[in-house]
């Protein structure tokens, strides 16, 4: 568990997920690594960092209509990184995001197709659930070929990527293909009765609140349940977890199904409160960004949602960036693919200086 003392010393605050004190300056040591690595790359390709800097601040929260914009990215996305951080509590690496959503916004255009003529307010309900089950499924597949089978998670998630791609290119192209609709491929469209609004006197859709409310519950779900005390255990030592009588199976297939429900929602949100139908628009990278998110939060659920505004930012600011400096809009995914990197190196380094901190912040001796 977190150290609550702050005189604790450095090497005794968790490096599991969570991590208090540490993951904030695991965080702040990745962002500003990243700054700079981006900031060089900008500066070899003839532009000023700061002006760079300055735009993507602009183009994410420099305006009430960026912010807007900003959170519209991020509802996706803090849903996403749910899929890899809630089983990664369980030791279980899930990067399989991409495709749950995808499922799940599959699953939504056929369940609202389907309940068509129903009320709304049985209807958007039950598209939801319908894609979040069908995105559970989809990573609890996983889970069961990794707990039954000893397929690595993370090869298999990868691969299950591109097994959904290639459903939902097959579907849009001709067996729930709208033929109406010549300029592209894509699906039936949902019924409009079924489309969430938007927030009053905003543009952002209600899948922001959804998206905040299923992380708060997540967070009292591995926070204060007797679940979320044994996925960490589980996470922690799993042969510990067999020896104390932890059914690792069942929390297992439950991890991996909660994770890629989530994911799947996610898919389910974006048809019926932005496109109304599927095609390749839902393969954008939500998804991926998930992962980033969910490391970057240290798979706190309430951290997922703050490192997803921010992820989100950065994505609504490409346009913008492209427009003044006549940079791909690609950049963007430059800075992610940057942070998840430092992220990951940033746990080393801090590891490294764990020592120094220990006698020269929190006066202990090593």
């Amino acid at each position: 568990m977190i150290a609550t003392d702050s005189k604790a010393p450095f090497s005794q605050l968790s490096v599991k997920p969570g991590g208090g004190l540490e993951g904030t300056l695991l965080f702040l040591t990745a962002l500003g690594m990243t700054m700079v690595l981006f900031g060089l790359c900008v500066l070899a390709l003839g532009h000023s960092p700061v002006a760079i800097y300055q735009t993507l601040y602009l183009g994410g929260f420099g305006t009430w209509f960026s912010i807007q914009d900003t959170l519209i990215q991020a509802a996706p996305i803090m849903l996403t990184g749910l899929c890899t951080a809630l089983p990664a509590r369980a030791g279980i690496l899930v990067i399989g995001n991409e495709g749950a959503l995808i499922i799940g916004g599959i699953a939504a255009v056929l369940a609202g197709v389907v309940m068509e003529g129903l009320s709304p307010w049985f209807g958007v309900p039950l598209v939801g659930i319908a894609a979040a089950t069908a995105g559970g499924l989809w990573i609890g597949a996983a889970g069961a070929l990794r707990h039954y089978r000893g397929v690595n998670e993370v090869i298999s998630t990868l691969l299950m990527n591109y097994i959904a791609i290639a459903i939902l290119l097959h579907l849009v192209s001709g067996p729930i293909r709208d033929y109406s609709r010549s300029l592209r491929q894509s699906s039936w469209s949902v019924p409009g009765e079924f489309m969430l609004g938007s927030i009053p006197g905003t543009m952002v859709h209600w899948g922001l609140a959804i998206g905040l409310v299923v992380c708060l519950i997540a967070f009292i779900l591995t926070r204060y349940s007797t679940f979320g005390f044994a996925t960490d255990i589980m996470g922690g030592n799993v042969r510990a977890a067999k020896a104390v009588g932890l059914p690792v199976g069942r929390l297992t297939l439950t991890a991996c199904f909660l994770g890629g429900g989530a994911a799947g929602l996610a898919g389910g949100i974006e048809i019926i409160a932005v496109h109304g139908y599927a095609s390749d628009s839902l393969i954008v990278g939500y998804g991926y960004a998930g992962i980033l998110v969910a490391f970057a939060a240290r798979f706190n659920p309430l951290a997922v949602v703050l490192i997803a505004v921010l992820i989100g930012g950065v994505s609504a600011a490409g346009g913008l960036v492209e427009r003044r400096f006549g940079l791909p809009d690609a950049m963007t995914l430059v800075f992610q693919g940057i942070l998840f990197l430092s992220v990951l190196g940033s746990n080393t380094l801090v590891g490294q200086l764990g020592p120094w901190l220990n006698k020269k912040v929190f006066g202990h001796a090593d």
